[in-house]
């Protein structure tokens, strides 16, 4: 993929990046409150600059979520260890080519909607075991 652009709603905080495949969908708990809905994500790893001020919010153990200050737009997703950031699809200056490859947290996926499409859906667990270290 190549570098590519974005913004949070009022412009204060944009950001290149280059995304590394396309975009996953989270049904967890935490990402659904924080986004009023499905977090639609891109993988981005540490290529991601953000010119602006951002604000952070520790939301577990293992990540933070940054945001706008001004206008509130959620934009990144980090983990702790900074090997992992994932940027919301939407803020995207063309999130138009970006193709939804899976859905993590499936079993946090409320009844009441369902993506169309097949496609890899991971349970928490499945999700975590990806990120485990290998056993010897």
């Amino acid at each position: 993929m190549t570098i590519s652009t974005g913004r949070c709603l009022c412009g204060a905080v944009t950001f290149t990046a280059t995304p590394n495949g396309g975009m996953h969908a989270c049904h967890c708990p935490t990402c659904r409150r924080q986004s009023g809905g499905i977090l639609f994500s891109v993988d981005c790893g540490d290529s991601v600059a953000v010119t602006g001020e951002v604000a952070t919010y520790v939301s577990s153990d293992w990540a933070t979520r940054q945001f706008c200050p001004a206008c509130g737009t959620g934009l990144l997703w980090r983990s702790n260890d900074g090997a992992i950031t994932m940027v919301s699809a939407q803020a995207f200056d063309d999130p138009s080519v970006f193709a939804l490859e899976d859905e993590f947290c499936i079993e946090s996926k409320p009844a009441t909607y369902a993506l169309a499409g097949e496609r890899p859906r991971l349970t928490t667990d499945e999700l975590w075991a990806q990120f485990a270290p290998p056993q010897d």
